[in-house]
């Protein structure tokens, strides 16, 4: 039996219990499965360097924004594909990609770097920042960033290209935007995290490089989130939630712009 790929969406039945009466009637739900992600290249066998649960879609941008986020790849992979081990059942067919490169990566991806800290994980402030800023990068952003009145119209322009979103509401989104505030690539994802891998990988995909004028983020702007913007080459960062307090600093540090709290009537620029 041929696998059939994961949608974003799925069909449920659902029980709504109101102020108006009960109905039963059909939903939508947003799409969640792991992705397990293997690099390979001359001489050494693929191997897994990460699992993360996703919306399925765009599986092979995630894959590659990853390694550009941390610091593995500094130019496109020279193949992506799904696994076909002849042990993977149907349902984990389209669960897991390889990457290939041409050379080795550019640090051993057995030893997690700037992606493996999180909001609880006790890893000192100081050292991260340090560790972030001396990752491979695309390098700072050198062209005009977004005026003010630009800035504060990207949630709006974000939340209208967001069409998983408008069916389940269960969805993060980010986009790459230029300075004149056009969306360049909009991708959406359960983890907001994912959804910015996403949108780096689509431009390394396409061969085009992944640093634009303004990231844009439907939710708050943690720290990994600003690495990640900076790992890219972005010039500014720009969320509809708050900043962290490790997310200002690093932001401060590698010169890149933040704005947090961004609607058509305000935002608050940080860095």
């Amino acid at each position: 039996m041929k696998a059939r790929r994961p949608g974003p969406t799925i069909r449920t039945r659902v029980h709504e219990l109101s102020t108006d009466g009960e109905r039963r009637h059909e939903d939508r739900l947003a799409t969640e499965e792991p992705l397990e992600i293997r690099l390979a290249w001359p001489g050494a066998p693929p191997r897994r360097v990460w699992v993360t649960m996703r919306t399925p879609g765009h599986d092979f941008e995630l894959a590659a924004g990853w390694l550009v986020h941390e610091g593995l790849i500094t130019a496109p992979p020279q193949t992506i594909a799904y696994c076909t081990d002849v042990d993977l059942t149907p349902e984990q067919e389209f669960n897991v990609v390889t990457v290939t490169l041409a050379g080795p990566p550019t640090r051993d991806p057995g030893h997690r770097h700037t992606g493996s800290g999180s909001s609880a994980c006790g890893v000192c402030g100081k050292d991260t920042i340090a560790e972030a800023l001396a990752a491979p990068a695309a390098g700072p952003w050198s062209g005009p960033l977004p005026a003010a009145d630009v800035v504060r119209s990207l949630p709006d322009r974000l939340r209208e290209a967001q069409t998983v979103f408008a069916t389940t509401g269960g969805v993060h989104a980010a986009a790459l935007a230029g300075a004149d505030g056009e969306l360049l690539v909009v991708r959406e994802d359960v983890g907001r995290h994912n959804a910015v891998d996403k949108v780096t990988g689509a431009r390394v995909v396409a061969g085009q490089s992944p640093s634009g004028a303004a990231l844009v983020v439907s939710g708050r702007a943690g720290f990994e989130l600003v690495q990640k913007a900076v790992a890219a080459g972005t010039g500014a960062l720009v969320a509809v939630g708050a900043p962290t307090s490790l997310a200002v600093e690093l932001a401060r540090e590698a010169g890149l712009a933040l704005y947090g709290f961004t609607s058509a009537q305000r935002t608050v620029r940080y860095a």
